[in-house]
């Protein structure tokens, strides 16, 4: 079984076995408030080019509040190899009857330099506003979530709660 086959049989079995666990209680952690420490797990362009980097290597922590409320900051590879930050302000979308949300985020990113500097819309000063959705799903303190990059790319980010 190829690799990227292999990925998307553990995210849907982690989607699977999540939603009958725990469907209606919400955790204290999703009152209170909790710390998410994520990192890439799989990235996927939709038009792949030999420049492309699919190895992310982000590491990022995002606070999230009980209201839902989110900020946090990034840093990774980007598509063309270039260490990149992201920081970021954005909302948080929880089901009332499964362990799975929506998640949206907004803020600014760095790092797309040089001849790739274009690559990013409206990244004249080398720093660029951005707008990332994303679903995911929690069993317990695990994460998993799949984020749409724009037009250019699907990541999957694993992550735990704290």
């Amino acid at each position: 079984m190829n690799q990227r086959l292999s990925n998307r049989w553990i995210f849907a079995g982690l989607l699977t076995a999540s939603t009958g666990v725990g469907a209606n209680e919400a955790s204290p952690q999703d009152k209170e408030g909790f710390w998410l420490l994520q990192t890439s797990a799989y990235t996927r362009h939709f038009s792949p080019d030999p420049d492309h980097n699919n190895r992310q290597q982000l590491i990022g922590l995002e606070r999230n509040e009980g209201s839902g409320l989110l900020y946090g900051a990034a840093t990774f590879r980007n598509s063309y190899d270039q260490q990149s930050t992201y920081g970021y302000v954005g909302k948080r979308f929880d089901s009332v009857d499964y362990p799975v949300y929506a998640k949206v985020s907004g803020g600014l990113m760095q790092g797309y330099r040089g001849k790739y500097r274009d690559k990013i819309p409206f990244n004249r000063f080398g720093i660029a506003p951005v707008i990332i959705p994303s679903v995911g799903v929690h069993l317990g303190p695990v994460t998993a979530e799949a984020v749409l990059l724009g037009f250019s790319a699907t990541m999957v980010n694993v992550g735990v709660r704290f």
